[in-house]
């Protein structure tokens, strides 16, 4: 729990100094360990104002803090990148390393090191709103014993600031 009130606070620190972006997404998980619960996940992404930026493609920070409904979570903090294509289509992708708390022994990725990887398509409508469908994987990149990885298809919703 101490380290859920942790990664709360850094949201809401993260937020007050440089949000750009907030995305809210629901999504099934799919856990490789065939004896761990598959459901429901929620979670909430911060994306700062990109350091990098071109025509099409822009690239910054991002926090993103995640539940699942077995109540497994995931705080983390990494780069997040968005290609935007032509009429209102966009690619975006992110690696975030952070920290994973399982909520049993069935659901361990193996370390609570952990890298969650998406990369989803999306569209933005006139009103500046973004829906999107991705796909992000969990996994400690073999760097512990074992790494079962945890698999999770979102629908997501973007708001720009």
């Amino acid at each position: 729990m101490k380290y859920f009130l942790a990664g709360l606070w850094f949201f809401i620190s993260f937020s007050a100094a440089s949000a750009q972006e907030w995305v809210i997404d629901l999504g099934y998980t799919d856990f490789e360990n065939e004896q761990a619960a598959d459901g429901i996940a929620v979670g909430v992404e911060l994306h700062a104002r990109p350091f990098y930026q071109n025509q099409r493609f822009s690239l910054g920070f991002a926090g993103a803090a995640e539940v699942t409904g077995e109540g497994d979570f995931f705080v983390g903090a990494g780069l997040a990148g968005v290609y935007q294509m032509n009429n209102n289509w966009f690619i975006e992708g992110s690696v975030l390393p952070g920290y994973y708390d399982a909520s049993s022994s069935f659901n361990d990725l193996g370390s609570e090191f952990e890298i969650r990887s998406l990369l989803g398509v999306g569209y933005r409508f006139a009103s500046g709103n973004q829906v999107s469908l991705a796909v992000s994987h969990i996994s400690n990149a073999g760097t512990a014993s074992i790494n079962p990885g945890l698999n999770t298809i979102r629908i997501r919703w973007r708001r720009e600031f």
